[in-house]
């Protein structure tokens, strides 16, 4: 159901009720209208009828002359007035007044709903001769129950252009709004294929320019993130290929001189006068070296000691490595035995994102401690979570340059695979903190 579709629905059925409650509040104040009209015309006529009877001569035609008269009057045009004798003789009858128009009757129902009950009003009064009469008034209203049909006529013909005007007042200004939805539609539309340059113009409505603004904003930092992640992507693959470089390089510098080294000693030993002692210790030699290489290979690729003793080992196995290779950095840490229980697709990340912070403080820091530490927390509701805090007192660097780095770019990529949150916090000349908030499902 469309948004046009249900505002008109609820301005109509607001409109009806109104015209309800319109037209029951109408004919109520009709009925009480009509009956105090008719009350009111009742005793204006007893009077003037008393006052004229009290003032007319002794002549017998005398009623019949005045009466006639009295009831051409407009004030008595909701009244059919009779005499009647003693004798019950009916003196004068006046005619009962009809609407002078015919066509504007009221139908038949309005009649029901708005005619009261008007009995009789019957009054004694004595002529100036001393004559007794009973004068008898009858109520006839539908003079006055035609002039509110057509009030209530003009009153709900007011309502319903009223009703008109503003379905027209609404749909002029969902027409300009709808059309400010449909821009902003179209323009979602383009960014869902990934086009973060679309931007949205300015709107005039301000609620409209609000979500522009919004979007705009959303888009900003979606083409931002899409272009960190884009050259994070292409560093990671400089970073492969240089890697693969790098181990083809090896295997070929140490694995083939030393396999070619090994075949010529076993070659020379096959002489019956080769020194078989002095062949045997060479290719152990070499065995050895190999092994060596192989070893620091394979710790390169994928840490042993991570699957074999856990995350704790590894991390002080890794402590000590950097702490040999650079003896002016003290490095402490802080991590509880509870971390070698956490899933192993979880602890590599946390090994390779300590890993990440240490080669950056000893890259760029220039620190001279350095202070990690792990923290299984439950910090609310949402189940345990694992806390990492890598702090250094270090240079430091500003805010803005923060971003630069593909190491920290890896590092949050890392956290945001994991569901995670990261925060940094630095200054020039104060060091920096990295701290990272992982949930453990």
């Amino acid at each position: 159901m469309s948004l046009r579709y249900q505002i008109n629905l609820r301005i109509l059925i607001s409109s009806l009720c109104i015209l309800l409650l319109g037209g029951s509040i109408a004919i109520w104040q009709a009925r009480n209208a009509v009956d105090k009209e008719v009350d009111s015309s009742i005793n204006l006529a007893v009077h003037l009828i008393k006052f004229g009877f009290s003032q007319t001569s002794q002549n017998p035609h005398a009623e019949t002359d005045w009466l006639p008269q009295f009831n051409a009057l407009n004030e008595t045009r909701h009244l059919s007035i009779q005499l009647k004798a003693p004798s019950g003789e009916i003196i004068s009858v006046a005619r009962k007044n009809q609407p002078t128009n015919y066509q504007e009757k009221p139908p038949q129902w309005f009649i029901k709903l708005v005619e009261g009950q008007h009995p009789n009003a019957e009054h004694p009064i004595t002529t100036f001769g001393g004559k007794q009469l009973t004068l008898i008034i009858q109520a006839n209203p539908l003079d006055e129950i035609t002039e509110v049909w057509q009030e209530s006529i003009g009153f709900f013909s007011s309502l319903f252009l009223l009703t008109l005007f503003t379905f027209l007042a609404v749909n002029l200004a969902f027409n300009k709004a709808l059309k400010s939805i449909a821009v902003i539609v179209n323009a979602l539309k383009i960014i869902e294929t990934g086009q973060y340059q679309q931007k949205l113009p300015d709107f005039s409505i301000l609620e409209y320019d609000s979500i522009a603004k919004a979007i705009n904003h959303m888009t900003g930092e979606l083409s931002t993130s899409q272009q960190e992640n884009r050259a994070l992507t292409q560093h990671s693959l400089e970073i492969q290929e240089d890697e693969r470089q790098r181990l083809s390089q090896e295997l070929h510098d140490e694995l083939g001189q030393s396999l070619t080294a090994i075949k010529v000693m076993a070659v020379t030993a096959a002489y019956k006068k080769a020194a078989i002692k002095q062949a045997t210790d060479s290719i152990i030699s070499v065995c050895d070296h190999l092994m060596t290489v192989v070893r620091s290979m394979m710790h390169q690729l994928h840490p042993l000691v991570l699957t074999e003793l856990g995350l704790k080992a590894t991390l002080e196995d890794l402590l000590n490595h950097w702490t040999i290779r650079n003896p002016a950095l003290r490095i402490n840490i802080d991590c509880p035995d509870e971390v070698d229980t956490l899933e192993q697709k979880i602890a590599i990340q946390v090994f390779r994102i300590v890993q990440e912070c240490l080669t950056n403080i000893v890259r760029h820091a220039q620190a001279k401690q350095a202070c990690i530490s792990l923290e299984i927390v439950q910090p609310s509701t949402t189940g345990k979570a694992l806390r990492i805090c890598v702090t250094d007192d270090g240079q430091g660097c500003a805010t803005d340059r923060i971003k630069t780095g593909f190491g920290l770019l890896g590092i949050r990529e890392r956290i945001n695979s994991l569901g995670g949150e990261m925060t940094i916090q630095t200054q020039p000349q104060l060091g920096m903190s990295v701290t990272a908030c992982i949930p453990l499902y």
